[in-house]
């Protein structure tokens, strides 16, 4: 049986506001809040991007979602969690201030932000997953706990995933400081000697200070490494190598597990809504923005894997390119694949277009 998808295309000329209100009303008339229920506390997911310039969600959305989450008594939070790599989200003091500055302020907003995995990442529950990789994720103890979840995802190409949506803000986005870890685990980079001209950055933000400055270039030990590739996201000159080919399906399968953790806490409670516009190159935890397609619009539905599925058929179609053309050449399609296989989620899907 197909699973329904929504596509609200994006309007010419319109603004973020307009938009916005378009979204709502479409929730409102077809009924995809009903699951939340009188005094739900339910959490809505999102990525306050790393810099201004990032694609991220602008905040007038979650706004607007917010307010239709009230008209159903139920009683909305933002939330997020922290990062592996040092930076602006690396724990929640550091965290909450970049969401203000970013715009993501109760002002703006009109939801309190509270982070799902606590002060330093390590507030976890264990949730069983009858996957292949494992029998449990160490998931956030927030997401779990909250009574529903709208999921807010933003398209972008990654370069370790091919893409990142919907399947990955639930896996990794929904993880704890452990859960993301254990997926990260897989990928061993190393220090390209010739090309490294040790500037230092990439030991100044190694969160398991695995690198080390030696005579003629950095050196990664292996044994220390967790594999999350802030090396390779700060390196400017091109030092920093992985093998993408032994890793990228363990990374999916471990993402697309993760993410079925959170889904079977979430049964007939979870909303996944994914922005397809200011679409790049590369993740918001990058703070380069290279766009890679036309704005495409915003997709909707109760399953995941259908709505990521939709959403790279689209991309693909208006774009007239494969993701591979457009950002970067990895089988980028194995975790919808995948998440198929184990029985997480349905990629067979029926469009459903707002005229």
């Amino acid at each position: 049986m197909k699973e329904r998808v929504y596509f609200i295309p994006a309007a010419a000329q319109a603004d973020d506001a307009a938009e916005s209100a378009r979204l709502a009303d479409f929730i409102r008339s077809g009924g995809l809040f009903d699951f939340i229920a009188e005094k739900d506390m339910v959490a809505v997911k999102t990525h306050f991007g790393e810099g201004p310039k990032t694609g991220h969600v602008r905040p007038v959305y979650l706004k607007t979602l917010g307010e239709v989450v009230r008209e159903r008594k139920g009683s909305p939070f933002l939330t997020e969690t922290q990062t592996l790599y040092k930076g602006n989200r690396t724990d929640a003091v550091l965290h909450l201030n970049h969401a203000q500055s970013q715009g993501y302020g109760y002002e703006n907003t009109g939801m309190p932000i509270i982070m799902a995995d606590g002060l330093f990442g390590d507030e976890e529950t264990e949730v069983a997953v009858p996957g292949r990789l494992y029998s449990s994720v160490k998931l956030a103890s927030g997401i779990v706990k909250a009574n529903a979840l709208v999921l807010v995802s933003h398209f972008t190409g990654h370069l370790a995933a091919g893409f990142g949506c919907a399947v990955k803000n639930l896996g990794m986005g929904c993880s704890s400081r452990k859960g993301k870890m254990t997926q990260h685990s897989t990928a061993k980079p190393k220090i390209k000697a010739r090309a490294c001209t040790r500037c230092g950055l990439c030991v100044k933000w190694c969160p398991a200070s695995a690198i080390t400055m030696e005579e003629k270039s950095a050196v990664i030990k292996s044994a220390l490494c967790i594999g999350c590739g802030q090396c390779l996201a700060v390196c400017r000159f091109d030092a920093v190598a992985y093998n993408w080919n032994a890793t990228y399906e363990d990374l999916q399968k471990k993402v697309a597990e993760h993410a079925w953790g959170v889904a079977l806490t979430k049964e007939n409670k979870m909303l996944c809504i994914n922005f397809l516009t200011r679409i790049s190159k590369d993740c918001d935890c990058m703070t380069g923005f290279d766009l890679i397609a036309p704005d495409i619009g915003i997709v909707l539905s109760r399953d995941p894997v259908a709505v990521d599925a939709a959403s790279l058929d689209l991309v693909e179609e208006r774009a007239g390119k494969k993701l591979t053309e457009l950002a970067y050449d990895i089988p980028y399609r194995f975790q919808v694949d995948y998440s198929r296989e184990i029985g997480f989620g349905n990629s067979d899907y029926e469009l459903i277009t707002l005229s």
